[in-house]
């Protein structure tokens, strides 16, 4: 185990001081919160490359016995980020067609080559989500984040589940990195989240400029912004129950068949 320098973070210092590799501490967060955070992503939140949310945050202040506006004072009191004075110049394009829509969402999933990020319970369009499942087939070395927020709304969305686990097995390790996450956030009354990034673009949909249902209208986000929605999608599944079986798939509870 490497000694803690004066430039560490209190958050890597904590760690080092229990003896603990970024693996172990990984485990032992997760076993507190039932998520899946991994060493790749306690290292971001040591360096300060990206901050922690709040129910890890809770849960590392159990593993180390400190308190947040300690171990995340690196992270608080960070210079303002790239992303935060760009303001609107993310944004690439306002959509505000359902044509337009799909289509840059689709974009989004044929340019993954790194990380794809997938949110929502809601999703059925079929060349939507036929496209995910070309990448996964298609880009063994793209990782591939899936976040439900309760149990798929559609029997499209449960289907398309099934069809990515018999595509990847999320057990199995591609040169050591686990390439397929697929969970659930709970409680659920937890606020739903909707878009798809990559790590050069995203789609977030919105509310309908036409009218009172749906979300047929949406922003084309730049890569400083799809960044940021990675992060965010690979904190919520870090933190999500995994469901990442056929039998976990096939038992949840599906709202229109």
């Amino acid at each position: 185990m490497a000694a803690a320098s004066s430039t560490d973070s209190v958050l890597k210092r904590a760690r080092l001081a229990l003896n603990m590799t970024l693996e172990e501490a990984a485990d032992a967060l997760n076993v507190i919160t039932g998520g899946a955070t991994d060493a790749s992503l306690m290292s971001a939140w040591e360096s300060g490359r990206r901050r922690t949310g709040k129910r890890n945050r809770a849960g590392l202040c159990q593993v180390y016995r400190e308190r947040p506006e300690v171990l995340f004072a690196h992270q608080d009191g960070a210079a303002t980020s790239m992303l935060e004075t760009s303001g609107t110049a993310v944004v690439v394009k306002v959509l505000t067609r359902w044509t337009d829509l799909i289509e840059a969402m689709v974009d989004v999933v044929a340019g993954a080559r790194e990380q794809l990020v997938v949110t929502g319970s809601r999703s059925r369009e079929k060349a939507y989500l036929a496209a995910i499942e070309t990448a996964v087939a298609q880009q063994p070395d793209l990782v591939h984040y899936r976040v439900l927020y309760g149990p798929p709304r559609h029997r499209a969305l449960a289907d398309h589940l099934l069809r990515l686990l018999e595509l990847r097995d999320p057990s199995a390790r591609r040169n050591g990195i686990k390439t397929l996450h697929i969970g659930m956030v709970e409680p659920t009354e937890a606020l739903e989240q909707f878009f798809v990034a990559s790590e050069t673009a995203a789609v977030v949909p919105l509310p309908s400029f036409h009218g009172a249902e749906g979300f047929d209208c949406g922003v084309l986000l730049g890569r400083e912004a799809a960044v940021g929605l990675v992060h965010h999608g690979r904190e919520a599944c870090a933190s999500a129950r995994p469901v990442e079986t056929i039998e976990t798939v096939r038992a949840l509870p599906v709202r229109h068949r």
